[in-house]
């Protein structure tokens, strides 16, 4: 068996077999990046909120702790949404391992390979859904204040 990949041939047909899953990975990667930066920003804007609500009474206390709360929610979202994401670069790493592993071994590792490739199609996917949750969550607690929108404050001038 192990003289079935001793040709330069056999492996770069390996090679060319695993490209696909390596371009995934790349793409993953730049996924995994964009959500980073959103969970920077969320984390960021909520370590801004904390001395102001130490300071605010009232409704404007209220507001703020509100604001906190969907901040908070959406950091858990977005961490699973890196959680599945990450669990789909593993999968695919997975996948490229057997590509090249499969020759070394008597056992068929295409079942393996294939389901393993689904399941890291299935993870990212699930990472994908649940980024479109939190920016849903992020765009329906985006609301301009009346009070701020209220215009008859410059017409007196």
């Amino acid at each position: 068996m192990v003289s079935s990949i001793s040709t330069v041939g056999h492996v770069g047909s390996i090679i060319q077999t695993a490209v696909a899953p390596v371009f995934l990975l790349a793409g993953i990667g730049g996924f995994l990046n964009v959500c980073a930066l959103r969970l920077a920003r969320i984390v960021d804007r909520a370590r801004r909120l904390e001395p102001l609500i130490l300071d605010s009474r009232g409704a404007e206390h209220d507001r703020l702790v509100g604001e906190l709360r969907v901040l908070d929610r959406r950091i858990g979202v977005v961490n699973w949404a890196i959680f599945f994401t990450v669990l789909s670069a593993v999968l695919i790493c997975s996948v490229v391992v057997l590509l090249f592993s499969d020759p070394f071994t008597e056992t068929p590792l295409g079942a393996a390979i294939a389901i393993l490739f689904m399941a890291s199609i299935i993870a990212i996917g699930l990472g994908f859904f649940i980024f479109l949750v939190e920016t849903r969550i992020a765009s329906r607690s985006v609301r301009i204040r009346a009070e701020l929108l209220d215009h008859s404050a410059d017409k007196e001038d």
